[in-house]
């Protein structure tokens, strides 16, 4: 006899379906106790937030009806909750607020405000995204990866063959129709001004139209400009700037290249702020008869949404949820405002306290299997050549692959959902150093430095071994990464945080600074260069001298007791 467990829901209310780790641990929190019921023996296990009863039946002939029974029902409750979707991103509600729009597992979907059964609208394999709405409500513009980068396209909101208006090679993401219809509002980084200041940059976005019917796109706005959207007399444009390379959905960014919220007057060809906020204000939308702007802030802590008139001179907030920002905002032409938060949609009208969400449902198989087996011939992020020349380490897709350089054969060395990176051979060739942003039993996530190693002396090579240990070398509060072995394998150069430049001593564990952050400034992951010297008492380095915004290569002792030499000048 062995026992089947299963948990069935009182009254079918949509729940996440149990897993294994979780019915074992109700195995071991609740002690078993036995009850007769219906002249079956059952071993009751417990009992969850008073929803749940989790049983356990013997697998008997007499007990077939009932397992059944509670098999079916099961079931049928799992059934609802995959109806219950989460992560839809950029709804967008429709002109007259009886409908949203809105991107979920890359496609568009439609949905009553109300809430209910929600409608395929699109179903390519690519990724559709950020839909808009035509004043009329007759048309959806969206944009797409269906040709390599994102494209804006046009539908009819009934549904049917999108037509393609874009065809630029960077991405262009549409955010608004003109009053009439005529034309879509797009953004995207194709080409400056000579008269900006601004030029030439291949980095700041400028806002741009479009025919429906496709055509030569016309520049709107020159400068750094997103979300750009038309009054209804097409007199103004409000926006969002860009002025900087942060990433959009950094939280809590406070500095000078956060967004603010203009408007551009298209008659004078002027520029208004009307946010000062230090921190984040984006994503605008005109109010009812455009005489109010609604924004997300981060003035309240979390992203939320405010109002504004359209001087900037009285603003006030609207939405007042916790823990999560609001995101991806859109307004209707009654007054209606839709957002999403925490992966699901939400409204609010003015007047209400509480925005409500939607509850939608949404009933689709999968477009694709959820485990597909790839190979590849391309697409090496980075490669380290061992010290006898026989092996390759490299990385695809942050995991960790040694390739004989002989035989063409291939071994995995890591197989983790979280990404490796910086690979270094130990002067042995026997192990592997990399960088792992693994999670940690709280929760959380931070970069590490792993090593793994061919743990049997008579394996001489990784594409070979019959096993391969990894363990963790270093692991603190900070980010470690960029680990590279000394000349003698003896000690191992890291960069923490960043921009310290740190050697860390196998045998003792000890660590010591070699180049402080005042030598540096990271502004993205692996713009920071060091190399060790072949005798290994020096490193070559890649820092900033003299207060200057300027590289230079520097020479810097491995004991870290002085100061790095200029070497470039």
């Amino acid at each position: 006899m062995f026992y089947q467990l299963y948990l069935v829901e009182e009254n079918c209310k949509p729940s996440p379906s149990p897993s294994l780790e979780w019915i074992k641990n109700m195995e071991k929190s609740y002690d078993s106790t036995y009850a007769q019921f219906q002249g079956l023996t059952a071993n009751f296990l417990g009992e969850t937030n008073g929803n749940y009863l989790l049983l356990g039946f013997g697998n008997h002939m007499k007990t077939l009806k009932l397992l059944s029974y509670f098999l079916l029902l099961s079931i049928a409750c799992f059934g609802q909750d995959a109806t219950t979707p989460l992560w839809m991103r950029y709804p967008a509600i429709s002109p007259d607020g009886s409908q949203i729009c809105f991107s979920f597992r890359g496609d568009l979907w439609l949905v009553s405000t109300t809430g209910g059964e929600a409608r395929m609208l699109s179903s390519h394999i690519a990724t559709d995204r950020q839909p808009v709405w035509s004043a009329d409500g007759q048309m959806i513009a969206f944009a797409s990866d269906r040709h390599g980068n994102f494209d804006v396209f046009v539908m009819p909101a009934a549904g049917g063959e999108p037509l393609r208006l874009t065809y630029h090679s960077s991405n262009e993401l549409p955010s608004a129709f003109s009053a009439d219809g005529k034309k879509v509002y797009f953004y995207a980084t194709r080409i400056d001004e000579a008269q900006n200041i601004q030029f030439p940059s291949g980095a700041l976005p400028e806002t741009y139209s479009v025919a429906v019917k496709g055509g030569h796109p016309r520049t709107e706005i020159s400068t750094g400009s997103q979300l750009g959207r038309p009054s209804s007399d097409g007199k103004m444009i409000v926006y969002q700037d860009r002025k900087g390379y942060e990433d959009e959905y950094r939280k809590h960014h406070i500095s000078s290249v956060t967004r603010d919220i203009w408007i551009y007057d298209t008659t004078t060809g002027k520029h208004r702020k009307i946010s000062n906020f230090e921190g984040e204000d984006r994503d605008p939308v005109w109010g009812k008869d455009d005489k109010e702007i609604y924004f997300l802030s981060e003035k309240s802590g979390s992203l939320n949404v405010w109002k504004t008139d359209l001087n900037g001179a009285t603003v006030a907030q609207v939405s007042n949820l916790k823990n999560h920002p609001v995101r991806h905002l859109s307004a209707s032409k009654n007054g209606i405002l839709c957002f999403g938060y925490d992966g699901e949609i939400y409204t609010v009208s003015e007047g209400e306290k509480q925005p409500k969400k939607v509850t939608i449902r949404i009933q689709s198989d999968l477009r694709q299997n959820q485990k597909i087996y790839k190979t590849y011939t391309s697409q090496a992020t980075e490669i380290a050549v061992s010290p006898n020349a026989k092996e390759i380490a490299f990385i695809v897709r942050g995991e960790v692959f040694v390739v004989s350089t002989d035989f063409e054969t291939t071994r995995r060395i890591t197989h983790t959902a979280e990404q490796e990176r910086n690979i270094s051979f130990s002067p042995d060739g026997r192990s592997i150093l990399y960088s792992a942003e693994r999670f940690r039993a709280d929760g959380t996530a931070n970069w590490d430095i792993y090593r793994s190693t061919i743990e049997k002396r008579d394996d001489p090579f990784f594409f070979t071994a019959s096993k391969i240990k990894e363990e963790k070398i270093l692991a603190t509060d900070a980010e470690e990464f960029q680990a590279s072995y000394s000349p003698d394998g003896s000690e191992i150069a890291y960069l923490e945080n960043r921009v310290r430049l740190k050697i860390l001593n196998l045998s003792s564990g000890k660590t010591r600074m070699v180049l402080d952050s005042v030598y540096n400034y990271s502004y993205s992951d692996g713009d920071q260069h060091y190399n060790w010297s072949p005798d290994g008492k020096y490193l070559l380095v890649d820092f900033l001298d003299k207060g200057r915004w300027v590289g230079e290569v520097g020479l810097v002792a491995a004991d870290g007791l002085s100061k790095p030499i200029n070497l470039s000048q």
